[in-house]
Formats: structure tokens, C-alpha cells, sequence
């Protein structure tokens, strides 16, 4: 079968995600995860979140990833940072939300593990792509206690 007119039959059709991730500070420490081996970006690590399901908020998505991958519940605070960051396979918009952690101990639930890090660690640690761009301002950040 013939490919519409204008369209490019080898081309691959990209998705995309918008993904809610939360920066919970302790006042010394932020909290990180670890992906599962299988999934995307596996082994590396990450803020905790994930994709926002249809007829949610971002920061309804951001509790609700925040109890099914790691077992607590959040205060949303205020957008830190958004960006978008372009993969091989998909586009993922990222929301960057400051959280604040008042209910439950984090456990690796649908994580590998996870890890309270002071901000000086995070640079020396292999975080997904989407997230990199935003450590060195999340560093100084923290450092300055600006968020």
C-alpha cells in the first residue's frame, strides 16, 4: 500500500509523554530512584514520577506515582523547572515539581531502589537523560537553599 501523499513511509511515528517528577528535599538530602533494569533508561537514575494518565493533572500524576513507585505521600509545591527532552523513540515533556514528603517511608516498589543523596552527590551518580539537564541548577539551587 502506498504511503498518503507527503508523507514519508519510512518515518516513524515518535511518542509522547508529559511526566510529572518530584524533587523531595529534607532540608539536606533529595530523594532519588532507581529504574528497573527493563524499562526505559533502566539502571539509571532518576527523580521519582512518571507519565501523567489522561484527565489528570500534573500534580494529581505526581502523587500518584509518588505512592505507586515508592510508597509515600507528597505536598506538590510550585513548578521548579519544565523542559522537554527528545529521545531516539519518544518526546518527553518533563515537569520538575518541588515536593514535600509528610507521609510514609520510600521503598523500591516499582523502582529498584531508592536513595536519600545530598546535592553535591547527584553529578557523580548516571541519571536518565531527560533529568541531566537540570542538575547543575538543582545543585546550586539546593546549595543556596533557593527552592
Amino acid at each position: 500500500m502506498a504511503a498518503p501523499s507527503g508523507l514519508d513511509p519510512g518515518a516513524r511515528t515518535v511518542r509522547r509523554h508529559e511526566v510529572a517528577a518530584g524533587i523531595v528535599w529534607d532540608g539536606s538530602r533529595v530523594l532519588i530512584a532507581r529504574r528497573q533494569d527493563g524499562d526505559h533508561q533502566g539502571g539509571r537514575w532518576e527523580f521519582p514520577g512518571g507519565k501523567r494518565h489522561d484527565r489528570e493533572t500534573i500534580e494529581e500524576c505526581l502523587r500518584r506515582e509518588m505512592r505507586e513507585e515508592i510508597g509515600i505521600e507528597v505536598e506538590v509545591g510550585p513548578l521548579w523547572r519544565a523542559l522537554t527532552h527528545v529521545y531516539p523513540d519518544r518526546t518527553v515533556s518533563l515537569y520538575f515539581h518541588l515536593c514535600r514528603s509528610h507521609e510514609g517511608t520510600p521503598r523500591p516498589i516499582e523502582c529498584a531502589e531508592v536513595r536519600w543523596v545530598e546535592p553535591d552527590a547527584l553529578s557523580g551518580l548516571h541519571f536518565v537523560e531527560g533529568d541531566i539537564q537540570v542538575l547543575p541548577d538543582l545543585v546550586r539551587d539546593l546549595a543556596t537553599r533557593a527552592v
